[in-house]
């Protein structure tokens, strides 16, 4: 067995025996703007590893934490992602991969990885959060999420909450709030189109009315016309799905100012830099709910909380250490139930059932998405945000 090259690969790590198959990690290392995050993801893998005695069932198994950054694209290098797929299809010997970081290098990897020999390679994303990459819905591509598995077998599963399905919660906690009208803006790019178009798919189906919709640019500083369509709807909610531009100050301004201080204003995670939206926003930003995917640390399992002390502090939201470990477990328990073929682990990571896992007890629907979708709310508060609830949809509700 030869090893992936260390030119972008750690060196081979395995236990009391030499391996027999491979795990490799894809994720941003040295061209990213916070490594730390992505070490800790690292050592996440290893302990579980190492738990295990670097052993899935009869399988002695080896790991190697791949990096896909460049000194000229950063982090989720398009053309690193490109030739890391590459490197894992040709190698026999791996037969899963864990990552990645951005969605975008998941898109790059996992149509080479679904063509690979004795494959399809299973990856299985403890981050990934775009909803074309397992379905279709409002603001994916043409193609996708097909053009992604060009063998006709899915091979990507993630464990995190799609962006749709965040959007799914907001709803849910407009209508909390008691909320009855609401108006949605959405950055009219691919993000916030489908978290837009999960939003006001969620609010009719739960009885939320809509009272009007419209759009801001990027690179949009007045927002004139919108707020007078939104003064003159009179919600008493606003959903905002998509970035924050440089000049949304500018809207949370307008929009306090339109729905008055008793008024809700929701945003999905493009709003949770809260440092920058006080700082844009001032007093505006006081009040301003934002979702984030996943579960903070102290909502997790006892198993996951001491993964997020261990490797911590947790990244916000889905994607930290307990994530990375539940993504390990999940790929060591498909290569023991497996005959050590490609083909034969993706089967068995696809029908995983988790139980108790580090970050509860799910399984993966026939998209590849995970059937436990928890989403953080937080607040901001006196230009501080805190956790204010989490918010887990039923089934029934997400797309």
């Amino acid at each position: 067995m030869t090893p992936l090259p260390q030119s972008f690969c750690s060196p081979l790590v395995h236990g009391r025996s030499p391996a027999q198959l491979v795990i490799a990690s894809d994720f941003p290392l040295r061209y990213f703007e916070n490594p730390k995050a992505t070490l800790r993801l690292q050592a996440a893998i290893r302990y579980v590893l190492a738990r295990r005695g670097y052993r899935a069932g009869r399988y002695a198994v080896g790991y190697q934490a791949c990096d896909d950054s460049s000194p000229q694209q950063g982090s989720g290098a398009l053309a690193k992602c490109a030739a890391n797929a590459k490197a894992y299809a040709q190698d026999e010997s791996v037969v899963g991969v864990i990552g990645t970081f951005s969605s975008a290098c998941a898109a790059v990897e996992l149509p080479i990885l679904d063509r690979a020999p004795d494959g399809p390679l299973g990856l299985i994303s403890p981050g990934n959060t775009n909803v074309g990459l397992t379905h279709a819905a409002a603001g994916t591509e043409p193609g996708e999420p097909g053009r992604y598995y060009p063998s006709g077998i899915r091979n990507f599963v993630r464990i995190v909450p799609a962006d749709d399905a965040q959007a799914v919660a907001d709803a849910l906690l407009v209508k909390q709030l008691g909320a009855r009208r609401v108006f949605s803006l959405d950055d009219h790019e691919g993000y916030g189109l489908s978290v837009a178009g999960a939003f006001r798919r969620t609010a009719r189906r739960i009885g939320l009315r809509s009272v009007g919709t419209g759009s801001w640019l990027p690179d949009q500083t007045r927002f004139g016309a919108i707020l007078q369509r939104v003064a003159k709807a009179k919600p008493d909610a606003v959903f905002l799905g998509g970035f924050a531009c440089p000049g949304c100050g500018a809207l949370l301004v307008g929009l306090r100012r339109a729905l008055g201080p008793d008024g809700v204003i929701v945003g999905s995670d493009g709003f949770s830099d809260f440092a920058s939206i006080v700082k844009a926003a001032g007093a505006a930003a006081d009040g301003l709910y934002a979702s984030i995917p996943g579960l903070p640390a102290e909502r997790l399992p006892p198993a996951g909380r001491r993964i997020d002390r261990l490797f911590g502090p947790p990244i916000l939201g889905a994607g930290g250490p307990a994530y990375a470990a539940q993504a390990a477990a999940v790929l060591l328990d498909a290569i023991a139930a497996s005959d050590g073929t490609r083909a034969s682990v993706n089967a068995h990571l696809r029908a995983a059932r988790v139980r108790n896992g580090f970050i509860g007890s799910f399984t993966f629907d026939r998209n590849g998405d995970s059937t436990f979708n928890p989403t953080m709310i937080w607040r901001i508060r006196a230009g501080k945000a805190r956790l204010d609830r989490v918010i887990t949809p039923p089934a029934r509700l997400i797309p």
